[in-house]
């Protein structure tokens, strides 16, 4: 009887290893069923929305499944990758989860959680598996002298592990936040002897280094659970996501996604001082408005078409503009940055329509004209039009404007 039931409890572990890590040839078809246990059991998931309908969706699932059967063939250890795929019209309780709006969409989702960018890359066998090697890279860059990190970036925010061992859970906890955010901060570790002077044995230590050359920040230990992938990962996650952020043409897109928006600093090249004083003045003066606006710093020579629109060239940097997705304001003078509370009446004013209103119409009754004001006689009848929506979902308006610039 012991023997049967054995062999019953056997079988159905092997049912449910197979259920959850696959061998099958092929994506994975997830479900409501499946879906929650496949993301919680796998350090890396890369999903295909589908419609049956959708050509385009058609024309994608033989090479997304030929591409999942290749990552399966070179990542074999249970628990590393999966390449699933949800059919939307049988599945709409879990597309609708995943905000999908269009087919087919590549999501990516590291320990359970979707990373900020999509996958957007070439839709091939080859760049399928390339992303996925590139995705599972170590983050984390070993370090053997304590004078090495006299060497990092000082432009970067960095988060440095000490620890006794490379096999402790602590280090496996600082690995997987590592790894799902290793987009927005560096992350670096040393081991054993190379570290023992700076923390007690058996007591790891993380800390973050924030980028000292472009910020006013200190450095900042983390106290909380080390264990506790959580709640690491929200702390790092706090540190390494600022509240004023860099726009490239690597983001761009994701920024534009999140729908708020940019009051944009453009800096000249070299120009750590200007971004100091906005970062700290967004901080001390804006914190309550991040719920409402994309605080972002941009190299005014890499992003010279906004500027073209404003009127600007680099010679007039450092300026900060307001990007609505509709129009773009100039702030009129970049030195009332420093008057308490000028960069804020700015953003009411974009709330207002006030902004809007007096491009139409000029000055209101209320307001006195600024002597640092743009010319009338160059003021345009209407705002200049966005660009940075040109960066927004459609590949093809980001590639044109990259191409512009």
């Amino acid at each position: 009887m012991a023997t049967s039931l054995n062999f019953v409890l056997f079988q159905y572990l092997m049912v449910v290893y197979m259920f959850y890590n696959p061998t099958n040839s092929g994506a994975v078809q997830l479900n409501s069923e499946n879906i929650d246990m496949t993301l919680a059991s796998n350090e890396l998931v890369l999903i295909n929305f589908y419609a049956d309908w959708c050509r385009f969706s058609n024309i994608l699932q033989p090479i997304f499944d030929e591409a999942a059967e290749k990552v399966q063939a070179a990542f074999p250890e249970s628990g590393k990758v999966v390449m699933g795929k949800v059919d939307c019209d049988r599945e709409s309780a879990v597309a609708s989860r995943f905000h999908i709006t269009k087919y087919p969409t590549l999501k990516v989702l590291r320990n359970g959680q979707p990373t900020k960018r999509e996958y957007r890359g070439a839709r091939t066998v080859e760049a399928f598996t390339e992303f996925i090697r590139k995705q599972l890279e170590d983050p984390i860059r070993e370090f053997q002298n304590i004078k090495d990190l006299e060497q990092l970036d000082s432009k970067k925010r960095i988060v440095v592990g000490y620890f006794d061992r490379r096999d402790m859970p602590e280090y496996n906890t600082f690995r997987r936040v590592a790894t799902n955010l290793k987009e927005d901060c560096q992350f670096h570790v040393g081991f054993g002897d190379v570290v023992q002077a700076l923390h007690p044995p058996g007591h790891p230590i993380i800390v973050f280094r924030p980028d000292v050359a472009m910020s006013n920040e200190n450095d900042e230990t983390y106290m909380g659970d080390l264990r506790s992938f959580d709640e690491l990962n929200i702390w790092v996650q706090e540190k390494c996501v600022p509240l004023v952020r860099e726009i490239t043409f690597e983001n761009a897109e994701e920024l534009t996604e999140e729908g708020l928006p940019f009051l944009i600093l453009f800096y000249a090249p070299g120009d750590l001082e200007s971004i100091k004083d906005y970062k700290a003045i967004v901080q001390l003066d804006l914190i309550s408005e991040k719920q409402n606006v994309n605080f972002l710093t941009a190299d005014g020579k890499r992003f010279a078409h906004p500027l073209h629109h404003l009127g600007k060239t680099q010679s007039d940097l450092p300026l900060i503009a307001i990007d609505s997705f509709r129009h773009m304001y100039l702030f009129p003078n970049f030195k009332d940055i420093y008057v308490p509370g000028k960069l804020k009446q700015f953003l009411n004013d974009l709330y207002s329509g006030k902004l809007h209103r007096e491009f139409h119409y000029g000055p209101e009754k209320d307001t006195v004209a600024d002597t640092n004001a743009i010319d009338d006689a160059k003021k345009p009848t209407t705002p200049p039009e966005s660009t940075f929506k040109k960066l927004g979902p459609s590949k093809n308006r980001y590639t044109l404007l990259r191409d512009e610039l």
